[in-house]
């Protein structure tokens, strides 16, 4: 009963590093729940290995060890997921919750989805803003808005159908810079290269290159190059989308 106990509560502690490191928790907050986790549910020890693609746990209890490991695939940044995670690891501290009712609460665990249209509207409203606060005129505003929406729009249905991610980046990128460099190209507007810098800002990876850094600095090398080189290659697939659109267009400069 008791390594069927250990057992239990390994699995639990795989999710719950599982479920932080798929929805973009740093790794220092993934190591730390899962340990507080086990502990708090009796285990002497927990161990936890990080890699990109995996979870690897071991539970320590009476000198008797017990691992397992997960394949990890991204799921995206969502905060209120790692928030309900830590929130049942709390509630499994203050003894609210048993092994049974927390490992029933992770299963439940659903991700929070906006409504398509509204992030559409959103991704618009707030790149129009930056070309705005860089001194673009209502018709920069305009013009960043529609070419943003729609690149969301193109994002989100090619990542509905689950193609590889820096393909995604690319061809929202081009078609935010097509539709963008129009006005760079018929020169609308008061200055038309904001509209085009505005429109590509919803690709900037910045999340994962703040956890990248922050890995890196707290000691878990591996995973901050794992995550930095991610970064790097999606916004390298984002540039070959600009460059492309402005081949397109037959804009051979851009910049003063």
């Amino acid at each position: 009963m008791e390594q069927e106990y250990q057992r239990n509560v390994t699995r639990a502690c795989v999710q719950t590093a599982l479920l932080l490191l798929q929805h973009g928790a740093e790794s220092t907050v993934v190591v730390q729940m899962a340990q507080r986790l086990g502990i708090a549910l009796g285990m002497e020890s927990v161990e936890c290995a990080l890699t990109a693609n995996a979870v690897v746990i071991t539970t320590i209890s009476d000198g008797h060890c017990i691992t397992t490991a997960r394949k990890n695939t991204d799921k995206g940044i969502n905060m209120q997921m790692v928030t309900d995670v830590q929130h049942i690891v709390i509630l499994v501290e203050h003894k609210l919750y048993n092994l049974t009712l927390a490992q029933k609460q992770l299963d439940k665990l659903t991700p929070l989805k906006y409504p398509r249209a509204l992030v559409v509207f959103m991704i618009g409203l707030s790149c129009a803003s930056f070309a705005h606060l860089s001194g673009g005129d209502w018709l920069i505003c305009l013009m960043t808005f529609l070419a943003s929406s729609v690149a969301m729009f193109v994002r989100q249905e090619l990542s509905k159908h689950h193609y590889n991610p820096m393909i995604v980046f690319a061809i929202t990128a081009f078609v935010a810079s097509l539709i963008a460099g129009i006005s760079l190209k018929y020169q609308w507007g008061n200055d038309p290269q904001i509209a085009l810098a505005s429109s590509v800002l919803l690709l900037v990876p910045g999340f994962p290159l703040i956890n990248s850094l922050a890995d890196i600095l707290k000691g878990y090398v591996n995973m901050g190059l794992g995550r930095w080189t991610i970064a790097t290659v999606l916004t390298f697939g984002a540039c070959l989308g600009i460059v492309l659109a402005l081949s397109v267009l037959q804009i051979t400069t851009w910049g003063h």
